[in-house]
């Protein structure tokens, strides 16, 4: 078994690097689902919890706000710990909850709560984002991409530039709209 460095197994994250990636299931996955199963969970569970997981590590990892003092096995399975158990406190089921003391914890810093709560808020937009028509998608991914308005009107066949402004306020308009009357973001603003 080859054995990765903390910066080796970050970078390879980073890179979306399939053969670092494999290597961190195949070495690391068993011990979150044996853990997720013994805690009112199932597979299915793990899978989505370890996914999470990785996509938490690489946006750390892309804001350069990822300080690791321990070893990266420990790290991955403090945050999956730490999303199952906000995952158990979601569903209400706080008394089946298990802590497995014999785990090594890791201490977190404040702002990890906070990159969790960004990362539900930025699933709930792109859920949102994708139920737009594919025009408002098209102009609002240009317009967060930065495209000077006056390119927008020419890729996307319109008159003028200000036509541009007005179709993206509705389509903003119609976005945080759907989004408001989504039932997880007014779990979110309580």
């Amino acid at each position: 078994m080859i054995n990765y460095s903390n910066e080796e197994l970050l970078n390879g994250i980073l890179r979306n690097d399939n053969v670092i990636l494999q290597h961190i299931y195949k070495n690391y996955y068993y011990k979150v689902n044996l853990y997720i199963n013994k805690n009112s969970g199932n597979d299915d569970d793990a899978n989505d919890i370890f996914q999470e997981a990785i996509i938490v590590v690489y946006r750390k990892l892309k804001a350069n706000d990822l300080v690791i003092n321990c070893a990266f096995e420990t790290y991955l399975y403090s945050v999956c710990k730490f999303l199952w158990l906000k995952q158990l406190n979601k569903q209400k089921s706080e008394k089946e909850m298990m802590v497995d003391s014999t785990m090594v914890e890791t201490e977190f810093d404040h702002d990890f709560s906070e990159l969790v709560e960004k990362n539900d808020r930025f699933k709930l937009y792109q859920k949102h984002f994708q139920l737009l028509g594919s025009d408002c998608q098209k102009l609002l991914q240009l317009f967060f991409d930065k495209v000077p308005l006056k390119q927008i009107a020419q890729i996307m066949g319109f008159s003028s530039e200000k036509y541009v402004k007005k179709r993206k306020y509705k389509c903003k308009e119609y976005l945080v709209t759907s989004i408001k009357q989504d039932v997880g973001y007014k779990k979110m603003s309580q």
